[in-house]
């Protein structure tokens, strides 16, 4: 079992933007020093919901920050950002972290994101699949040209090549977010891992898991290969002496920093878009994930691992927006939940 922390840098009510991302960082350092698997880092802009927008920006100085723990984005948003561009990025984290960071990507949603950076909405509707590809080609290949819809140029040279990596020779892990059966399938026609949402029950992730599967081998990997892909499974967690009093903290600050942060969010061409109930949102999130005494927590993560076949975990822990809390909830992760999972 790998269990890491989920990082919103999320700005709760009554706070600015400094506060959350002082937090960011001392929770990743803490989290290594809990012994943890991986801190995992979200990317959003223009809202609160979190306050980090190059997620590869903060896995660097993360990454400088700590020493042996492995660190992620979750995700690096691909429709607005180059392929090339992030794919330099990755190759350059990849060698001078010495293999410890992950380039984990998604399609994101229909904001105005797409707007101000430029990308259209093409590029989130049906251009995904040709920025992931040529963003695996730039961390697999010595050169990269490109005879795209969308991305055109000759072919140049990869530099600095990831796969120089020694001993194993490999770029960075990719991972995909996956929300949808079309993203499920794109990314196991590429036998490439899954990150599966927080809002996501463990049925619903085991039949994605069972959709990637199947998908995998009809085109064509081997059942080993499968076998090796570690998807990575998104929740909450919030440890306390009792069931209540972890609830009771992720009640009182949860649905305050969902209603400012989601409701903030605004989509590149005005259509209308549901909000989740934040009150709703936050008793469903602590009716799925390892909320509560160590042993609940540690059998509520068992018990994921059992339906779906996931063994790696990326936790949110910051649901209390209090830093001492949340490092706290960290330190309880190592020091009680972990050895309950042993």
């Amino acid at each position: 079992m790998r269990v890491g922390t989920f990082v919103l840098a999320a700005q709760f009510p009554g706070q600015g933007q400094a506060e959350p991302l002082h937090r960011a960082i001392s929770t990743a350092e803490a989290a290594e020093a809990a012994g943890l698997d991986a801190v995992w880092l979200a990317e959003h802009h223009f809202v609160p919901y979190g306050v980090c927008p190059s997620a590869v920006t903060l896995a660097g100085l993360l990454l400088g920050r700590t020493r042996r723990i492995g660190v992620g984005t979750a995700v690096s948003v691909l429709p607005t950002a180059h392929p090339v561009a992030l794919g330099e990025q990755a190759a350059l984290l990849h060698l001078a972290s010495g293999g410890r960071f992950t380039l984990g990507v998604g399609r994101g949603g229909p904001w105005v994101d797409l707007k101000v950076f430029g990308a259209g909405t093409a590029a989130y509707e049906t251009g995904f699949p040709e920025s992931l590809d040529l963003l695996l080609r730039w961390l697999r290949e010595p050169s990269v040209g490109a005879q795209g819809p969308r991305y055109t140029f000759p072919a140049v040279a990869v530099v600095p090549r990831p796969d120089e990596l020694e001993p194993a020779g490999e770029g960075p892990q990719v991972v995909v977010a996956c929300t949808s059966p079309g993203t499920v399938r794109l990314a196991a026609e590429r036998a490439l891992p899954m990150l599966l949402g927080m809002h996501c029950g463990d049925e619903d992730k085991a039949a994605m898991v069972a959709l990637w599967r199947r998908t995998a081998l009809a085109a064509g990997h081997s059942p080993d290969t499968l076998d090796a892909v570690g998807h990575v499974s998104a929740g909450v967690a919030q440890v306390a002496d009792t069931r209540a009093d972890a609830v009771e903290t992720l009640r009182k600050a949860m649905p305050g920093w969902l209603q400012q942060g989601l409701a903030a969010h605004r989509t590149v061409d005005g259509r209308a878009r549901a909000l989740r109930d934040p009150y709703a949102y936050t008793d469903l999130l602590c009716g799925l994930h390892p909320v509560g005494p160590p042993r609940l927590c540690a059998d509520r993560l068992a018990a994921t691992a059992r339906a779906t076949g996931i063994t790696r975990f990326a936790l949110l822990v910051e649901g209390s927006g209090d830093l001492a809390a949340t490092l706290c909830n960290v330190a309880r992760l190592g020091a009680d939940v972990l050895p309950e999972l042993a």
